[in-house]
């Protein structure tokens, strides 16, 4: 039997020392105690007014438009079409210099879901370099394809966002720091390509995230969250959330954090973090 998930207040981020913070649901890792077509209104009850998700491709673009619509919902973030498990793009296509056609024909495929559905960010994939690849190489294939995706989107109202994973959860990541990801945004230089900080994957592979987010603040457009080192809820972990969020505010961030995290528990008691950093 399906849980129901009672009302809870609306999660608008509320002043506290600086600016609001908003938060999103990622629904690829959020209300998985239920089927993806019930976790929209299960993220509306349980107060968030937007969501992400990686792969929208799997349904029909209007029956998105209208679960989100019903449920008061805007949609904030898809990522870039990728490969089944343990195939070469499984993390995406960018950075293979075999597979541009299949790059290519993914961010056509991209837009299109994002302009339909409302989405005005799509997470390029870098993707895992093949072991016969220099790295250079693949940095060269991602730096180019990026460069070409950011022309597609000229007009559409859509921004590529470029994110760095980290290496113990997805080894062979083409981008090993957050400034690998900042450097092709700053060679690209267009309007539609920007940086998607991940408070987790940096963590995990660098540290020092207040001192990253301040110096990479210009060129970020969407955050997303998770504690470390179990990809799970703030506050379960060892990160500073106080800090983070207190930076966030004093840079009067202006975009949604993305809550992209598997809950220890119960997805709704595990948003109990909220109140206890005033979100």
């Amino acid at each position: 039997m399906m849980q129901s998930i009672p009302d809870a207040t609306p999660v608008e981020g509320e002043q506290h020392g600086g600016a609001a913070l908003r938060l999103d649901a990622n629904l690829k890792w959020l209300f998985t105690e239920f089927p993806f077509e019930a976790r929209f209104d299960a993220a509306a009850r349980a107060g968030f007014r937007g969501v992400e998700y990686a792969s929208p491709y799997e349904y029909d673009q209007q029956e998105l438009v209208r679960r989100l619509a019903d449920a008061g919902l805007e949609q904030v973030l898809i990522n870039t079409p990728s490969g089944p498990a343990g195939s070469p793009g499984r993390s995406g296509f960018a950075c293979i210099p075999d597979l541009i056609p299949e790059f290519r024909a993914g961010v056509t495929t991209a837009l299109e879901y994002a302009t339909a559905i409302g989405s005005p960010y799509i997470h390029l994939m870098g993707g895992i370099r093949p072991p016969d690849v220099r790295w250079d190489e693949a940095y060269a294939t991602f730096v180019t394809n990026a460069a070409w995706a950011a022309d597609q989107a000229a007009g559409t109202g859509v921004t590529f966002l470029l994110e760095a994973q980290n290496q113990r959860d997805a080894p062979g990541f083409v981008l090993e720091s957050i400034e690998q990801a900042a450097s092709i945004v700053r060679a690209v230089d267009a309007p539609t390509l920007a940086l998607m900080f991940d408070v987790y994957h940096c963590q995990v592979m660098q540290g020092d995230v207040i001192t990253r987010l301040r110096a990479l603040f210009p060129l970020i457009r969407h955050v997303q969250i998770a504690d470390a080192p179990l990809r799970s809820e703030p506050g379960t972990g060892e990160i500073n959330w106080d800090a983070v969020f207190g930076e966030l505010r004093a840079l009067r961030y202006p975009g949604w954090i993305g809550c992209e995290y598997r809950p220890l528990g119960d997805s709704l008691a595990g948003l109990a973090w909220r109140d206890r950093y005033s979100i």
